[in-house]
């Protein structure tokens, strides 16, 4: 069993600056690929980046190409989304998951454990 929980969420203007911060606890393994989703006012939970546990491989969605960076730190058990150059678009509650098997990448059916969310508004 993997526990997750989410920080950093705040308000920001458009064009600012926000670090999220993802803490595991629990048993994490190297074949885990740990991800970031969001979900907006009246939307579906989409998916924004995804790293795996061992190696540096990511994976990002469009949208947030060039202006999204994931990051890790095993040591502390701690996965880092660096988001710049916000939009009002990129508001929504961002999740942090896990998927055990190491293969979803962007499926958000294929992760098992999920954090409750930290709320990110990005003001115009």
């Amino acid at each position: 069993q993997v526990q997750l929980v989410e920080s950093g969420g705040g308000l920001v203007q458009a064009g600012g600056s926000l670090r999220l911060s993802c803490a595991a606890s629990g048993r994490t393994t190297s074949n885990y690929i740990m991800g970031w989703f969001r979900q907006a006012p009246g939307k579906g939970r989409e998916f924004v980046a995804a790293i795996r546990w061992s190696g540096a491989s990511t994976y990002y969605a469009d949208s947030v190409k060039g202006r999204f960076t994931i990051s890790k730190d095993n040591a502390k058990n701690m996965v880092y989304l660096q988001m710049n150059s916000l939009k009002p678009d990129d508001t929504a509650v961002y999740h942090c998951a896990a998927d055990r098997q190491g293969t979803t990448w962007g499926n958000l059916v294929g992760y098992d454990y999920w954090g409750p969310g930290t709320q990110v508004t990005v003001s115009s």
